[in-house]
């Protein structure tokens, strides 16, 4: 796993207050942040979440053409986007039951400038799990198919060639050494010329 060091995120802020983009970008830890990208209304972000991928949304409602709230549950319904809601702190209980099944953090106004911090620090950490989950899914996905490969590379030797199991996996492990060319590769071509 990466250190966290070295991992950068795409931020986008979606907020209509330059204030609000300066206290999240103060808030930000130091290097965590390849791209910090601000939107001024939930039109813009929409299309801005469009145009590119965001790890981190952070949403400042209510925005000049919305309240954000439908705007966090259809970014955060793609799975892969750590979001948080900033709302009004007399709709904030309301908010906080409505999306909290979203799994987007939601935070009151009302709350002290560290807690803007601690909360970034949440989406990065989560977005970093989520990062290292999606690349060890493709590990096994990758591990799975070259298995699959190797055992119908397998079955064609001893369809054809009549060779036993054992020595039909023998074989693809002598011809991946003896070529440099990984067990896969030699399955891969095995597959072109026996099938």
């Amino acid at each position: 796993m990466p250190d966290r060091k070295d991992i950068s995120h795409s931020i986008l802020i979606v907020s209509g207050s330059e204030q609000f983009d300066s206290a999240v970008k103060k808030a930000l830890p130091a290097g965590s942040a390849a791209a910090v990208d601000v939107r001024r209304s939930e039109a813009l972000a929409r299309r801005g979440v469009l145009d590119r991928f965001y790890d981190i949304v952070v949403i400042n409602a209510p925005l000049p053409d919305g309240m954000g709230i439908d705007l966090a549950m259809d970014i955060a319904e793609n799975g892969r986007v750590s979001v948080c809601l900033v709302t009004p702190q007399e709709i904030y209980d309301q908010v906080l039951d409505h999306v909290t099944d979203y799994g987007i953090l939601v935070l009151s106004k009302s709350f002290p400038p560290e807690r803007l911090s601690h909360a970034l620090r949440f989406l990065i950490a989560s977005r970093d799990r989520m990062s290292a989950l999606e690349a060890e899914i493709e590990s096994v996905k990758d591990r799975m198919e070259e298995q699959r490969l190797i055992s119908k590379a397998k079955f064609l030797l001893i369809e054809k060639k009549h060779m036993t199991e054992d020595e039909a996996h023998r074989y693809i492990g002598r011809q991946a050494m003896n070529s440099g060319m990984s067990r896969k590769k030699i399955a891969e071509q095995l597959l072109e010329d026996l099938e």
